[in-house]
């Protein structure tokens, strides 16, 4: 019998429609009406029923791939960070772009094996032209990494943030690959610890010269940025920020700032009015010449955070600072904590302040005395935040500041290492009982071992603390104690915190039973505990405790 058979022609194969009719509603067997009806729709229905099924397709891969690294599909927003991808990886993402059309937002930082072949993502970036915001940091990216994007920011017209942080090979000549390929709608230009050198300073004047609208530069951590001030560089760069009248954030932490740098600065600052927050933290060089600043300081009207954390700051520095402050009338936030001299001018330094307006006015690690101490109650009653860790004068005074708290203000209170005392705690206990806590988020408690256990048990069971998200009452490495005696108040306390994420108890010894309640506890909650890894590998053997028997040992929520 021969093999080959005859092919039907349409009117044979109609009589086969209408003999199965009944499974019309199966695909690829239309009955004749519904046959007829895309015949009347004409090619174009056919060529749009097809474009939509490629889609659908295509954002099912996309869904897949997604799936493979734990992330789910979110057509406007692409996060990859910290997912490990391969340079294969971003071969199979950059294919997957055409099916993205909508995305406004790719984040694929922290992922260090696609260094050196970014080619294959930004070859395809034709396809997401309405990206906004791209974020590469910490990918080991290269100059010829670098080269390439820049090449291709034309096909994203409408970006604007770009974060190449945490990339080494960006410096030292590799920011020559963006010049002149930026578009003027970037708003945020982030290079954090990409190892610029003077020569790159240059280069990125000409860059910033071209964008008007900038509005954020943070270029910490580039320690080799302030070389050869006066040969051209960084005095650059600063001229040209006279060009971003837009922007309002500028963030030189730790890039080697000197005082000769603070003049080529203060310059600058002077045309940028509208600058909101300036970092210059973390640059030990710059003591003794901050008045070179701040005398340009008094024409940022606008400026409301300013941060000075170590910056080996001298007396006559704080008094130059102190001076400005006055015409400071928008500042709402100022940071010169871990300075030693400070503490020893904390009254004018607050009186000089806008205090009733200040959110935030850290004085961790600043040799605080009584007379400091007793200044800064003045601040507390506005502040959203009080820092006074590692300051040993807090010991047994700490009812001076809390007794200046209003209700419902602070969200942030970290008294570390501050000598506490049992007194203090139960003084704390009872500010939380008065309601002046409900809005604390994060309260750090740690390295203070002289608190009793009646205090630990006093600050549980007073309420109060419904905001909270973050708690740590860590002991310092060298020490350890046990919990037992508090450990039920705080279990009773955890239903009354729907809030907590993380509860950091370090040091701390429990016996095995007690050690799975809290771990039980929490894992219910999805809270994060923080707990000595031995502690946490010897409750391992307590999972032979039957499931009841830890439900019912549980407080009632």
């Amino acid at each position: 019998m021969s093999q080959i058979r005859r092919k039907r022609t349409a009117s044979d194969r109609k009589p086969l429609g209408r003999f199965l009719s009944w499974t019309s509603d199966r695909p690829g067997i239309p009955e004749d009406g519904e046959s007829e009806m895309k015949e009347d729709r004409g090619p174009s229905s056919g060529f749009a029923a097809s474009a939509e099924s490629e889609r659908d397709v295509g954002w099912g891969r996309v869904c897949v791939f997604l799936k493979r690294l734990g992330k789910k599909g979110d057509s406007r927003s692409l996060s990859l960070a910290h997912c490990d991808l391969t340079a294969t990886d971003l071969l199979e993402l950059a294919t997957l772009l055409q099916f993205l059309p909508q995305v406004e937002e790719m984040d694929i930082s922290w992922n260090e094996l696609i260094g050196g072949s970014l080619t294959a993502l930004t070859s395809h970036l034709q396809h997401v032209g309405e990206v906004r915001t791209l974020r590469l940091c910490s990918c080991r990216l290269n100059s010829e990494d670098v080269v390439a994007l820049g090449e291709a920011l034309s096909y994203i017209p409408a970006l604007e943030v770009l974060d190449l942080s945490w990339n080494s090979g960006v410096g030292g000549g590799g920011l020559q690959g963006l010049l002149g390929n930026l578009h003027p709608s970037l708003r945020e230009l982030h290079l954090v610890a990409c190892q610029l050198t003077a020569a790159d300073a240059t280069v990125l004047g000409g860059m910033v010269a071209a964008l008007p609208r900038l509005c954020v530069l943070d270029v910490s951590c580039n320690a080799q940025l302030i070389q050869e001030v006066d040969t051209g560089g960084f005095r650059e760069l600063v001229s040209s920020l006279s060009h971003a009248t837009s922007l309002t954030t500028l963030r030189l932490q730790a890039c080697g700032l000197t005082p000769d740098s603070l003049d080529a600065l203060g310059g600058s600052l002077r045309c940028l009015p509208s600058v909101g927050e300036l970092d210059l933290s973390c640059n030990k060089l710059l003591a003794g010449g901050l008045s070179r600043l701040t005398f340009h300081l008094a024409h940022v009207t606008h400026l409301e955070r300013l941060d000075l954390h170590l910056c080996c700051l001298t007396r006559d520095d704080l008094e130059a600072l102190i001076q400005v402050l006055p015409s400071l009338t928008a500042l709402t936030e100022l940071d010169v904590s871990s300075n030693k001299e400070v503490g020893g001018v904390v009254h004018p330094l607050v009186s000089a302040l806008p205090v009733t307006q200040m959110r935030r006015l850290p004085f961790n690690s600043c040799y605080l005395s009584n007379e400091s101490f007793t200044a800064l109650a003045l601040a507390v009653p506005y502040l959203r935040t009080v820092d006074i860790s590692w300051c040993k004068v807090v010991g047994g005074h700490l009812a001076l500041l809390l007794d200046a708290l209003q209700p419902s203000v602070i969200s942030e209170l970290r008294l570390c290492s501050c000598e506490l005392t049992t007194d203090d705690m139960q003084h704390l206990a009872a500010v939380c009982r008065r309601g002046c806590l409900s809005s604390l988020r994060a309260l750090d408690l740690s390295y203070n071992s002289l608190v009793g256990d009646n205090g630990w048990c006093s600050l549980f069971a007073a309420g109060g603390l419904g905001s909270l998200e973050d708690v740590d009452v860590s002991l310092r490495p060298s020490t350890s104690a046990p919990c037992s005696a508090w450990l039920p108040a705080l279990l009773r306390a955890l239903p009354q915190m729907p809030a907590l994420a993380r509860l950091a108890m370090q040091r701390w010894t429990a016996d095995c039973q007690e050690r799975e309640q809290l771990r039980y506890c929490l894992k219910k909650r999805s809270v994060l505990l923080e707990w000595d890894p031995d502690l946490q590998d010897t409750s391992s053997a307590c999972k032979g405790n039957s499931q009841e028997s830890l439900e019912e040992s549980q407080p009632e929520e």
